[in-house]
């Protein structure tokens, strides 16, 4: 089984230049993704869903919808945490999507 990369294809440094804000890897986790084992692998996805999601109201990039991100799901975290880690759906589909907007990409993507 492949242990699918947490890039979600919005890349951007924080501003001390440690971690990717889109992501939440490390430098280290992303320059070493590729030679990990899958147990180093399993071991960054545990720690980054650890992590407490930031709330925040953001735009929809498919429809312009305002929604809420980073709460509402079942674990306590982002809504979209419930859903099948398939990303990135594509490099050019924008930070967010609502939730109709992401369950209608990952249903086209699993066809």
């Amino acid at each position: 089984m492949t242990i699918s990369s947490p890039c979600r294809g919005v890349c951007r440094l924080d501003e001390s230049k440690q971690y990717c804000t889109g992501c939440k890897r490390t430098l280290e986790e992303i320059a070493g993704w590729r030679t990990f084992s899958d147990t180093d692998k399993k071991q960054v996805w545990t720690r980054l869903l650890s992590l407490s999601p930031l709330v925040k109201d953001k735009c929809c990039s498919a429809c312009g919808t305002t929604f809420e991100c980073g709460s509402g799901g079942q674990q306590g975290g982002c809504w979209c945490q419930d859903l099948p880690n398939l990303m990135p759906l594509t490099f050019d589909s924008g930070d967010c999507m609502c939730p109709e907007c992401l369950a209608n990409a990952l249903a086209k993507k699993v066809e």
